[in-house]
């Protein structure tokens, strides 16, 4: 099995990576659509991406090349199902609509599991078990958790859970919301919103990398989310193949070996998640 595979910018793999207004780019010839209505699996599908979601999907600096745990996990599955990535890159807010246009076939993008987006796509089983997490100034005591919040100016990812959550749990916030989820760390040390609320393993790693002298975490984990990989609605073919062989690999170790990559140990969650699997 290879654990490191990324996806490139290089024409062999994505053919054009032209976007146009943050949706466009064209689906495979094979892909998802297609494959839904004929049935069977395609040879290969455009799998859309964020990549602004450290460490589930970056860009490198040197190379270009795409890397993270997003990654690694999606190529696995495709090599396990059988079909090839062609890969496109859009803001988070532009995943869903694309996938209901046919631009993509597939998302991975850390993206939580809700009653709302499983009306507009289908989704797998969960992959990662998450929540969400505050950060604050380093040098700010005040605010101790999420109940400090109220009134505040709070930055996140347009278009996120945790837009909603801001919105809709705490009492006269102003969700200060970016394309680009540097921008809502940068918002907050600059002075610009009072503090962060995002998926809970991209705060801390920002706050232990870029953020390490400006930022720290507080309160407990919020509100228990699972990601899932979203695909087109009419592909259940291509959700079971997928779930079978993400199944395949939290049972044989390799889901664990991928997570220690990029995590630097084996999931505490990882017994919850294999009983999560329907594969």
């Amino acid at each position: 099995m290879t654990i490191s595979k990324r996806f490139t910018t290089t024409a062999a793999i994505a053919g054009s990576l032209a976007l146009v207004g943050g949706l466009a780019g064209c689906g495979s010839d094979s892909g998802g659509g297609e494959g839904g209505e004929e049935g069977g699996i395609a040879d290969s599908y455009t799998v859309v991406t964020d990549t602004a979601f450290v460490p589930f999907e970056f860009q490198e600096e040197e190379g270009g090349e795409y890397v993270g745990f997003d990654i690694d996990i999606i190529y696995e599955i495709a090599d396990r199902v059988g079909f090839e990535v062609e890969h496109e890159n859009t803001n988070f807010d532009g995943i869903i609509p694309g996938l209901q246009t046919g631009t993509f076939d597939i998302a991975i993008a850390g993206m939580t599991i809700t009653e709302e987006r499983a009306e507009a796509v289908d989704f797998t089983s969960p992959y990662y078990k998450s929540g969400l997490r505050v950060g604050v100034p380093i040098d700010n005591d005040t605010i101790q958790g999420v109940d400090d919040l109220e009134g505040l100016t709070v930055a996140t990812r347009l278009g996120s859970t945790s837009a909603d959550y801001i919105q809709n749990n705490i009492e006269g916030a102003t969700a200060n919301t970016y394309e680009q989820l540097d921008q809502a760390y940068l918002s907050v040390e600059g002075g610009g919103s009072d503090a962060v609320l995002y998926d809970a393993p991209n705060v801390e790693y920002y706050i232990l990398t870029a953020g390490q002298d400006s930022m720290k975490a507080v309160g407990e984990l919020i509100e228990a989310q699972d990601y899932g990989i979203a695909v087109a609605k009419g592909n259940d073919e291509l959700v079971t193949a997928m779930n079978e062989a993400l199944a395949e690999m939290i049972d044989d170790g390799t889901y664990a070996e991928i997570f220690a990559e990029w995590f630097g140990e084996e999931p505490e969650w990882l017994e919850d998640l294999a009983a999560d699997q329907v594969g």
